[in-house]
């Protein structure tokens, strides 16, 4: 997918294109002078990498959003990017429709990760390197908080939750409603981010 075909993409009401760069000093100058809501990125640069980038646009502008959008489904380039700051993480092929809702989600502060990628990051965690470090007043979840998670992770609803641990519908809500808050987020896809950033469930 190249610029052209993602500005293409992107020609709808409320989005405005404001710059594109090729390189990573194009890019952090380009966002220096536009102060953009949301910064489009790739893990592979042509003088740099990704991630480093990454790192640098968050340092310099931790208000701006990044998302990834990349080919490369490799399960430590998403968490190294969702440690580094990443607000979304979504593959090249995506549709226009799809990624036109990622980028108004990761504007307005929600978090994005591609299904596919999410499932291949959490099933390579063990072994893959050390954890993120939770905040110390951040209370831990209980082995059944942390299984309710798991499911999130996996897209299963409140009802499907409920079926899969025997509770009941009103169980089963209340419990992700506790996850969500000791995780403190807003949203199931928050709580996936937290997940692979945290190293909080396996496969």
């Amino acid at each position: 997918m190249v610029r052209e075909g993602l500005r293409s993409m992107l020609s709808v009401p409320e989005i405005e294109v404001v710059g594109e760069a090729g390189t990573a000093e194009e890019a952090m100058a380009r966002a220096a002078e536009q102060s953009p809501d949301v910064v489009m990125l790739d893990i592979q640069l042509a003088d740099a990498d990704g991630l480093a980038v990454l790192r640098r646009l968050k340092a310099a502008m931790p208000q701006t959003s990044v998302l990834i959008v990349t080919m490369h489904a490799n399960a430590e380039f998403v968490r190294e990017a969702v440690r580094g700051g990443a607000a979304g993480y979504v593959l090249k092929g995506i549709t226009r429709r799809e990624l036109v809702a990622a980028v108004r989600a990761v504007r307005e502060g929600e978090s994005v990760l591609d299904p596919a990628v999410l499932k291949d990051a959490l099933g390579a965690r063990d072994g893959a390197g050390p954890r993120a470090t939770a905040p110390a007043d951040l209370e831990p979840l209980t082995r059944i908080e942390t299984e309710v998670l798991r499911l999130l992770t996996e897209g299963l609803t409140n009802r499907q939750i409920s079926e899969r641990m025997r509770w009941s519908l009103g169980t089963a809500k209340k419990y992700v409603q506790r996850v969500l808050e000791k995780l403190r987020v807003s949203d199931r896809t928050q709580a996936a981010v937290e997940a692979v950033r945290r190293g909080l469930v396996g496969s």
